[in-house]
């Protein structure tokens, strides 16, 4: 009953009003005469970024500097890099000196149809014959096709019979201790050769992936007025530079920041022998 009266009693209390107070906007600032009112920029407001740690997300930058390539690609830069700096022997240095790229897409356009048949290709032709041979007693033999020999000891027999007629090297051969004493033999065989960029390039010639050296033994007659031109070129270019390109040695190109500290040096040093005459 007491519980009852006490919650009978709240029944009857009032609570106090509550004033409400009218809120006004803030006036807008006043605009000087002259000058241009501020635009409305929108429900996004510009602000700079903060790059700072926990900041704004970091942009997008070139991070190949500090990428962990793999071992080849490191091997390949690597090589490059000491064939500039150290001084390398004319034998190596010759591969360097290649034929230029118009004379270079003249041979290959010429390379090109005197490509070897693929495994297709052959599959068909020994198809055909056998049938043929077995229509008839005897098959007549096909003349002997005319295309690109290839494969090192094949070649270096082709060049000691004299029966090459253009010897293409690559200059990328890995070891190059392969090919390093092909163009001294070409020379001493007086068979025209010349280099080229690639072993890749030469390898699709011929159904590979890569060929150190590919020859010509013949070609069509139609063809003999390009291959006559060619043969002049890596005559004047490779054979009869022999005095030349056994004299010229390469390499010894120096980084910027060694030639950098090489000129303090250098300048150091005049300026201390100013001191002592001076």
């Amino acid at each position: 009953p007491a519980d009852k009266a006490f919650f009978t009693g709240l029944s009857h209390v009032v609570m106090p009003k509550t004033s409400k107070k009218k809120t006004t906007k803030p006036s807008a600032p006043a605009v000087a005469a002259g000058s241009k009112a501020p635009a409305n920029k929108g429900l996004f407001v510009e602000r700079s970024k903060s790059f700072g740690i926990g900041q704004d997300v970091q942009p997008k930058r070139d991070v190949g500097r500090f990428v962990k390539w793999p071992k080849y690609i490191r091997l390949q830069r690597q090589t490059r890099v000491l064939y500039q700096r150290l001084k390398v022997p004319p034998s190596i240095n010759q591969f360097t000196q290649t034929l230029d790229k118009n004379k270079a897409s003249q041979l290959f356009s010429l390379l090109h149809k005197y490509k070897p048949e693929d495994k297709a290709a052959k599959k068909a032709r020994l198809s055909a014959a056998a049938a043929a041979k077995a229509s008839s007693d005897a098959a007549a033999a096909g003349p002997k096709p005319v295309v690109l020999k290839y494969g090192l000891n094949h070649v270096t027999s082709l060049i000691e019979q004299k029966k090459a007629q253009l010897v293409v090297i690559a200059h990328d051969v890995d070891p190059v201790e392969l090919v390093i004493w092909m163009p001294a033999l070409c020379r001493k065989m007086d068979v025209p050769y010349c280099i080229v960029k690639g072993k890749a390039r030469l390898g699709q010639l011929v159904n590979k992936k890569t060929a150190a050296v590919v020859c010509l033994t013949a070609v069509r007659d139609n063809d003999q007025n390009s291959l006559s031109k060619l043969v002049d070129s890596a005559r004047a270019n490779f054979n009869d530079r022999a005095g030349e390109i056994v004299k010229t040695w390469g390499g010894g190109i120096m980084g910027e920041k060694t030639n950098v500290k090489v000129a303090r040096a250098k300048k150091e040093k005049e300026r201390e022998m100013l001191a002592k005459l001076g």
